[in-house]
């Protein structure tokens, strides 16, 4: 079944408003791709052909590509996080305050390059399907969709307008660090995407290190509703959420281990509240919405038996928020949120702490 952009992004789950649905996947290291040469705007020029594996087959790039459109969720900062300007970029609007269609991160970067002389890229709205007529006019010499849901009718109508770069594996199911090297390596950049990743990968290792608290314990991303307690629901490691905890120095809690490994195509699921027992072994818990809602859930006689919530170890990342959107990490969305993240979470893991003392 194809993941649209309208249930990527609502998913029809039982939360306090519209909490996006995204996966994340393997994690492997695509071959290198050939050397590339800047051009005078910041885009660049792939100097070889160059082949790109994913799940749909193999794309190849003519040399001389220098054109990208970005597709999905988070493609495109990897792009603008290279210092290339998309030529166009999927409309957001989940987590956005200003009416851009681009999350802070992305508008940021999107202003400095204009103002250094970049074409504004086009905007496209993708929440009920891709509009490709829209894609096809910015004229892409390659799709970016390393991270995307893209069915096979999808990516077939792609490759008439430009080569595609599809996941690698399922829907929604590659992890941040496989989503920069894959596009990268589509751009010709594998050598700066992989300097990226290194530079990523300290920033996050500087934020935990303030933290030491967190390190060890077991944490997944859980969505519940105060007005609705009747499911419990949690992102699985095939989600980007959960999975970045690890990345975070924490632990995947067997029960939300064992869901993942059972069925590793999906990407979140839900528990009857009866069962709230089944999630007993999770220290911490981080959930959108905000920290008034603790009290309801404390209250309600199945989901308040849950340690971490009759503790208040939980981590209220917003919803609808830029917080509540950079959880689900990229390029530049890690930068801009990891410090008040991993402090969020530390605060939940000392409540933790304080009921085991």
């Amino acid at each position: 079944m194809t993941i649209n952009r309208k249930s990527f992004l609502l998913g029809g789950l039982a939360v306090p408003a519209a909490a996006f649905l995204a996966a994340c996947g393997s994690d492997s290291t695509p071959a290198s791709a050939p050397a590339d040469v800047a051009s005078n705007d910041g885009a660049t020029a792939t100097t070889q052909e160059i082949t790109v594996e994913h799940a749909f087959g193999t794309t190849t790039i003519p040399a001389g590509a220098s054109r990208f459109t970005a597709i999905a969720w988070g493609n495109h900062d990897v792009a603008l996080a290279l210092d290339v300007m998309p030529a166009g970029l999927s409309r957001q609007e989940w987590g956005v305050a200003d009416g851009s269609g681009m999350l802070e991160w992305t508008k940021q970067k999107v202003d400095e390059q204009v103002a250094a002389g970049a074409a504004e890229p086009a905007l496209f709205d993708d929440t009920d399907g891709y509009d490709f007529e829209a894609i096809a006019e910015t004229a892409p010499d390659v799709i970016l969709a390393a991270y995307s849901g893209l069915s096979q009718e999808e990516y077939d109508t792609l490759t008439k307008i430009a080569p595609t770069i599809a996941y690698p594996g399922v829907p929604w199911g590659t992890k941040w660090r496989e989503m920069i090297r894959l596009d990268s390596q589509a751009m010709g950049m594998s050598e700066q995407g992989e300097d990226l990743v290194t530079d990523l990968e300290q920033q996050i290792a500087d934020a935990v290190g303030q933290h030491p608290q967190i390190a060890g314990k077991s944490a997944a991303f859980f969505y519940l509703s105060e007005s609705d307690t009747s499911t419990i629901g949690f992102y699985t490691t095939a989600d980007p959420r959960t999975a970045f905890m690890t990345d975070l120095g924490m632990t995947i809690p067997a029960s939300v281990q064992t869901v993942s490994d059972a069925d590793p195509e999906i990407f979140y699921t839900d528990v009857s509240s009866e069962n709230a027992d089944q999630v007993a072994d999770v220290d911490v818990m981080i959930m959108y919405g905000e920290e008034s809602d603790l009290a309801a859930l404390q209250a309600d006689p199945l989901v308040g038996t849950i340690p971490a919530i009759k503790n208040g170890a939980v981590a209220f990342v917003g919803n609808g928020t830029p917080l509540s959107a950079s959880t689900n990490p990229g390029p530049l969305s890690i930068p801009w949120g990891i410090k008040d993240y991993v402090a969020l979470i530390a605060a939940a893991a000392d409540k933790a702490d304080a009921a085991r003392a």
